[in-house]
């Protein structure tokens, strides 16, 4: 028996969809994001493009991956900027990259003290953060384990928190990603580095 052209694409179309649905289940793309493959994928460097600087080995992976994904061009730009410019000349002040997609800040500042430095997180952007000279260290932890002083300002995209985590030296040749879940309390001072100098790029979260 002959098999009907019509059937024949029915069938063809329907193994499509279904290799389709397995490769997502297996990659992990869209919003269930399997966390090895997340893993893999920013230990494999590839989204570095070629930019020479470490990316802090606690970071959000599942939460990266999903961001890097859903706003490829913008990520690209970004660590194109960090891999093209001189980042010891770039002055104080603000920076365009992409808009209001992603944009530069640099500070050259005191930092400070352990009980001056506050808790916050963020909503509309995510916070790359890296130190270009000095030290200064930086505490991080989930949202689900702070407690709210401050709530969330829409003026401000910051909400502020008490909290203990994580502890970590930010030094130059590592690069710091904050999400919207890490609650992160920066510019805390280390001894002997009174004045850092310091770049923080917003990027705009894609839901």
């Amino acid at each position: 028996m002959k098999v009907k052209p019509l059937f024949r694409l029915t069938i063809a179309a329907i193994s499509f969809i279904a290799m389709e649905n397995t490769a997502m289940a297996q990659t992990g793309t869209g919003n269930n994001v399997n966390p090895k493959t997340a893993r893999d994928w920013v230990q494999s460097n590839k989204w570095k493009n070629g930019l020479k600087l470490n990316l802090y080995k606690h970071v959000n992976a599942v939460e990266f991956y999903k961001q890097y994904h859903n706003n490829k061009a913008v990520w690209d730009k970004v660590f194109s900027y960090l891999r093209e410019q001189n980042l010891d000349t770039l002055s104080a002040g603000k920076h365009p990259i992409d808009g209001e997609n992603a944009y530069a800040s640099v500070t050259e500042a005191p930092s400070k003290d352990l009980d001056k430095a506050g808790w916050e997180s963020h909503r509309k952007y995510i916070d790359l953060q890296y130190v270009i000279k000095g030290k200064e260290r930086i505490n991080v932890i989930d949202i689900n384990k702070a407690t709210i002083t401050k709530p969330y300002s829409e003026t401000s995209d910051a909400a502020n928190y008490t909290a203990e985590g994580a502890s970590y030296i930010a030094e130059p040749g590592t690069f710091f990603l904050f999400f919207p879940q890490d609650v992160h309390r920066p510019n805390i001072k280390v001894a002997g580095y009174d004045v850092v100098k310091k770049l923080v790029i917003k990027i705009k979260v894609v839901n």
